[in-house]
């Protein structure tokens, strides 16, 4: 897989250096429908693959994961020429795809080196300790990094459960999604607003009430699942009738600095503001932003030094779970291009008939809950950075405006990118990485459409719930 991607990058460079510097960016007004195809395909085959054929998917999903990248840019090559497919890949790899696994490569690594030992064991009472916890973490270390110091030690505890798949899944809602929200470190989609100028503590105020209402249903949804899991297990097994002391300990504190140190690089990119702008086939790279990335990488590889192997070890720590991650997200970031340039053109693109509803406001459905919904929906199967960018320059793209007299737009839009990240496996990037982590450790998680049959059955009533709530009538 790695030989793979080196070089299908390596192809990608030869493919730069062959045309010129000023190359022509992909124009979204000139596209039809047809070029979501591979999209559409990507995302079938990491629905179906391992569900269909498991063998073959799970020896081979980098290549068919390239397969649809390749099958999005050479068409562009051959009818718009090498210019307009190489500053299509260059945006999506430049101004998208290497930031965004860099960030989750720095907190994986980083969150793999705490172990959190002890004799925890899968209780109903530990269960909804630890999914609260998590979901409070989230919003200040990030989901990926909540969900990476917290899902291990979960497993561990509910491993001898009969049934323990559903434990993991209400860890994704909650987790790697839900508690993100209330601020521009929990998750990627209101850091790209705080970067676009939205207040830092924006989200907090404007967001916590609906973010501790949504929480708090979805884990009073868990504990009555999981309690009636738990008592049906213990007809078949004791579940652990003999409880030796809890002895609980946090080994690989070191990484809890350098989690510190990779919010404030992040911090750090947004306020230092040096003007050095490097522009690549029409994709400009600032300077603070290749620092920032290089910082991140160069805390990976201190963690990496400084933290002991017994601890990864204890940990079941492999690479393999983000390289999957990042090998997956290199095809949909690829293929997911032509979908977005044709969102931006908005009535000039192929999909105008969904920005006009999204624009309207009729008096029938109020602005504020077609942007909530239609932003989480398309969040849920689309990356949900570049869909809340669409979203936010739909509404104006104004952070004085839109944290004004557009309020509740921007509370729409944000809660739909993060909230309704939980609705998919690729909703979100950690979602995916507790799966092959939760699978590796011998969960048997749902296919991407069992997951969504969870998601549907909880969520949406909780989301229609929360939009009639919070949202707008």
């Amino acid at each position: 897989m790695g030989r793979i991607l080196t070089l299908t990058l390596g192809a990608a460079a030869l493919l730069l250096l062959s045309v010129p510097a000023d190359a022509a960016t992909l124009d979204g007004a000139a596209l039809r429908w047809p070029w979501a195809l591979p999209f559409v395909g990507i995302l079938l085959t990491i629905a179906t693959g391992p569900l269909l054929f498991p063998k073959i998917w799970h020896a081979h999903y980098g290549k068919i994961a390239v397969m649809w990248a390749i099958l999005t840019l050479s068409p562009l090559a051959a009818l718009y020429g090498a210019d307009i497919a190489a500053a299509t890949f260059a945006h999506a790899m430049l101004a998208e795809y290497i930031s965004f696994i860099v960030l989750l490569f720095a907190l994986y690594v980083v969150a793999g080196g705490i172990l959190v030992t002890g004799n925890l064991r899968g209780t109903p009472l530990t269960n909804t300790a630890i999914l609260a916890l998590g979901t409070a973490m989230a919003s200040v270390v990030g989901t990926t990094g909540a969900a990476m110091i917290l899902i291990r030690p979960l497993i561990r505890a509910n491993i001898a459960r009969l049934h323990n798949v559903h434990v993991v899944v209400f860890f994704v809602f909650l987790v790697c999604n839900i508690g993100g929200a209330l601020t521009p470190l929990g998750d990627p989609p209101l850091f790209v607003g705080y970067l676009n100028g939205v207040d830092f503590f924006w989200t907090a105020k404007h967001l916590w009430m609906p973010t501790l209402f949504v929480s708090g249903v979805v884990l009073a949804i868990f504990v009555a699942i999981d309690v009636g899991f738990y008592l049906r297990d213990r007809r078949v097994t004791t579940v652990g009738e003999i409880e030796p002391p809890l002895d609980l300990r946090v080994r690989g504190r070191i990484n809890f600095v350098l989690i510190a140190a990779i919010i404030g690089a992040i911090l750090a990119s947004a306020a230092w503001k040096p003007g050095v702008r490097f522009d690549i086939y029409g994709t400009t790279v600032e300077l603070q932003n290749l620092v920032r990335d290089g910082v991140l990488l160069l805390i990976a590889l201190i963690s990496l030094a400084v933290t002991r192997d017994e601890h990864r070890v204890a940990n079941g720590f492999t690479f393999e779970p983000i390289f999957e991650v990042a090998i997956l997200f290199f095809g949909i970031f690829i293929c997911i291009a032509p979908v977005l340039a044709m969102l931006h053109a908005g009535p000039n693109g192929a999909f105008a008939g969904l920005v006009a509803i999204v624009a309207a406001n009729d008096g029938f459905l109020p602005r504020e809950a077609i942007y909530f919904w239609l932003t989480g929906g398309l969040s849920a199967f689309l990356d949900n950075v570049p869909t809340y960018l669409v979203f936010f320059e739909l509404a104006g793209g104004d952070p004085a405006q839109l944290m004004g007299v557009l309020r509740p737009t921007l509370a729409a839009i944000s809660m739909g990118a993060v909230y309704m990240g939980a609705l998919t496996y690729i909703g979100n990037a950690p979602n995916f990485m507790v799966y092959a982590i939760a699978r590796d450790r011998g969960i048997r998680m749902p296919s991407f459409f069992g997951f969504m049959g969870w998601s549907v059955l909880v969520l949406l009533p909780v989301f229609a719930l929360t939009s009639w709530l919070f949202v707008g009538r």
